[in-house]
């Protein structure tokens, strides 16, 4: 009977936590991966990895910040080599859709002789709750480049829920599971539907590229960020990923939350009022 010893790398994360309580509810031993925790994973320290990798039978790799930044490459290359050498059967990680950098991380993980499963998921519902947009939204002005581009945002609960089924259940090996949100919505919509929800005023303005990575910098915002957002903005937000995909459905069964309903629950918690 395969054994379910699993290491979630960034398992405070976004999704990585979403990931560990839903193991745990199954009653699944999983040790978590951060800098934090004992042992501890730190990406910026591959000569200490194997402390958190030794026992483990299946790894969740969530790399920081993208895996299309620079060193990506390096570190998940290292990173298979020694879950191989530590007696890994499975990886599964967690790719950005339509990021050329990031399907080349994959192949690594796909060439390394141990199970795999690529997840693929699109701009997540709770970079406007959690992460870099929360910021100008309480601020009141929301400012970004390609604000025209429609984009199936995805929660991170439905990404939890097919991440946990890819690691417990074979069928899934070998499979690059691509996942959307059911519906298309530009960066406009997304604040005009927050001020609705909000009942809010927040301001929002398209802007140049150089002009936000300037933004940027002058909120000195970390290096590894600005380059992050401007790949994206410049590379991956062109329309290419102005599509959707059935495969949470077929995962779990269900639908994969929209969009709408995100913002109706998160407004419900308050975090957008600052």
């Amino acid at each position: 009977m395969t054994q379910n010893n699993i290491l979630v790398i960034g398992g405070t994360g976004k999704t990585g936590r979403k990931v560990v309580e839903r193991l745990n509810k199954r009653g699944i031993k999983v040790r978590i991966g951060s800098r934090n925790a004992k042992p501890s994973f730190d990406w910026d320290k591959p000569e200490e990895w194997r402390h958190a990798l030794q026992g483990i039978d299946k790894v969740y790799i969530t790399f920081q910040p993208d895996l299309a930044v620079p060193g990506a490459k390096e570190a998940i290359t290292e990173l298979t080599k020694q879950a191989k050498a530590c007696g890994i059967k499975k990886l599964v990680i967690l790719s950005g859709r339509g990021e050329h950098e990031a399907e080349l991380c994959e192949q690594i993980v796909m060439q390394s002789g141990m199970d795999w499963s690529v997840v693929r998921a699109d701009w997540f519902n709770q970079n406007f709750s959690e992460s870099f947009f929360l910021d100008p939204i309480l601020a009141g002005h929301v400012a970004v480049p390609r604000a025209e581009t429609k984009i199936p945002f995805t929660d991170t609960d439905d990404i939890a829920d097919v991440v946990v089924e890819a690691l417990l259940d074979d069928q899934y090996t070998g499979k690059v599971l691509e996942l959307t949100g059911p519906e298309l919505w530009s960066m406009e919509e997304v604040i005009k539907g927050i001020t609705q929800v909000t009942e809010r005023e927040i301001g929002f303005h398209s802007i140049s590229l150089e002009a936000y990575t300037k933004m940027l910098r002058d909120q000195q915002v970390p290096d590894a960020y600005i380059w992050l957002i401007n790949y994206l903005f410049a590379n991956v937000l062109d329309g290419r990923n102005s599509s959707t995909t059935n495969t949470i459905e077929e995962v779990l069964g269900r639908p994969a939350k929209r969009f709408s309903d995100y913002l109706r629950e998160t407004a419900a918690t308050g975090v957008w009022n600052g």
